[in-house]
Formats: C-alpha cells, structure tokens, sequence
C-alpha cells in the first residue's frame, strides 16, 4: 500500500489526479478533504496511526517554514514511518544545484535521516517549478520584466514531469532504494529569452530593490532571504543545471520533458501566477 502525503499542495495534487482509482494507494493531508486519510507533520503523535498498513511512504516535503519547523515536520514524518513499519520512503528534495539557497538545509537534513532511517529511501531532487517562474518573471504593468535574474538562467520543470516520475517511482521503489535522482530541466531559461517569449522587455532591479520591496509586501520573514536567495543563484549561474546531471529523461521512460518556457507563456497569458 502507497500512502502519498501533501496532497492538497501543487504538486501532490497533480500526483493524486495519477494515482485516482487505484485501490493501493492512499491519499493523505491535512486539509481534511472527502476521501483522503488524516496526516498533520505537526501532530506527530498520530502519525503511526495514519501510516497503519503502509508499505511505501511517497513523502511530499512539507513546504515553506523556518528551518527548524520544516526538520520538525520531516523527522516525525520519517520517525512514524519507522515505527509504523513502513518499509521504504520516497522524498521530494531540492535539486543538487541549490545548495545555495537558504531553503536547502531543511532538505539536506532531510536527506541525511533517510540515510540512517531502518526503512529504505528513494530520494527525488526536484528542479524549481517552470510553474514558479511566472512568480517572479510576470511582466509588471509596463510590460517590464524586472526580476533580478541577471544574465543568470534557471533550468526549471513542469511540475507534471515531477509528478510522473514521482507515481513512477513511487509505484515500484524496490530497484530504487538507495538512489538519488537529479530532476532539473534540460534547457536553462533567463530573463531576456522570458521576456522575449511574451513580446517583453528585460529590466531587472537590484536585489537590494526586490529585497525591500517583499518586506515592505507584508511577506512572512523567512520568505524574503527564501526569495531573495532565488533570485542570486539564478543571476549567479548556480540553478541553469551546468552542475547536476539530470535523470529526468530516463525516469520519464524517454520521453522529451514538457517545454517550460511554453508553461510559463501560457500561464503568464493566462493570468496565473503559481509557485
């Protein structure tokens, strides 16, 4: 039995739409949607509970925090699972490459405990969403994009390439264990070429600008470095996938990974804006 976590987040949605009929899965969040099992990170005393007669964890990390919350929700995630008698944990980590980023450590501790877990890990290094670049590339009102991208470049994914090879995965973890796959984009976008694909301009602010704009935005306080430090290793050279080796191909059977750029177009023209 496969119990997948997060699923009325962005991405375990897309792996719930997947998985949806299947009598060997469970659906788990907090959120207490119809059909779905109760699982809160932050009550961890009922955790062993709801991972009752699971077999695999496909454990969807538990989203934006302080550093400490975030590890706090991962270890009682991962200490229940043990004790439920979960056999093998499935996580969707950060990609190699982002080790800059201030929202890596609570990834890499993660990743640290399921190499001393009793359970057997898959470990998934998940690129930054194509999704998330209509964020922090959106045009402003002058048809400007002003995200200080520098001459940076950002080898982002579609989230739904992430959440096939998450069911995949997932699904059969067995010739996975102990593996840890790299899944960033094969093409690296940057600001001019985002601005280009919607008859934009490129006009990128100084980070000090950006920084001050999101504290003054009323943003919680971790999210302003969280952001900040985005924008740096992308202008920086740091996420346009130079630095790993991407397995996304190979773990999508072979097939061409969806176009983020035509993502982010569509979406931005669309008006959504989604992280």
């Amino acid at each position: 039995m496969l119990l997948v976590t997060g699923v009325s987040g962005a991405l375990g949605s897309l792996v719930a739409e997947r998985v949806a009929g299947r009598d060997d899965v469970v659906l788990g969040t907090r959120a207490g949607l119809p059909g779905t099992r109760h699982v809160d990170f932050d009550a961890p005393d009922a955790l062993p509970e709801a991972f009752a007669g699971i077999d695999t964890l496909l454990l969807i990390s538990a989203g934006y925090g302080e550093d400490d919350v975030v590890v706090a929700r991962h270890e009682a995630a991962i200490s229940a699972a043990e004790r439920a008698g979960v056999g093998h944990v499935v996580y969707t980590s950060l990609s190699g490459d982002g080790d800059h980023l201030t929202y890596a450590l609570a990834h890499r501790w993660t990743e640290r405990r399921l190499r001393r877990s009793t359970a057997d890990w898959t470990i998934l290094r998940n690129g930054l969403y194509a999704e998330f670049l209509t964020w922090i590339a959106t045009p402003d009102a002058d048809n400007r994009i002003t995200g200080p991208l520098g001459t940076g470049a950002l080898a982002a994914v579609a989230r739904a390439d992430l959440a096939d090879v998450a069911v995949s995965v997932a699904s059969d973890p067995a010739p996975h264990a102990g593996r840890v796959y790299e899944l960033v984009g094969e093409r690296a976008l940057g600001g001019a070429e985002l601005a280009e694909a919607l008859g934009a301009t490129y006009a990128p602010v100084t980070l000090a600008e950006v920084r001050s704009a999101l504290a003054a935005s009323g943003a919680q306080a971790f999210q302003v470095p969280m952001l900040a430090s985005t924008y740096s290793a992308i202008a920086h050279g740091f996420l346009d996938g130079s630095g790993v080796k991407s397995d996304l191909r190979e773990l999508l059977g072979g097939r061409e990974p969806l176009d983020a750029l035509q993502i982010f177009a569509t979406a931005v023209r669309e008006g959504r804006a989604d992280r």
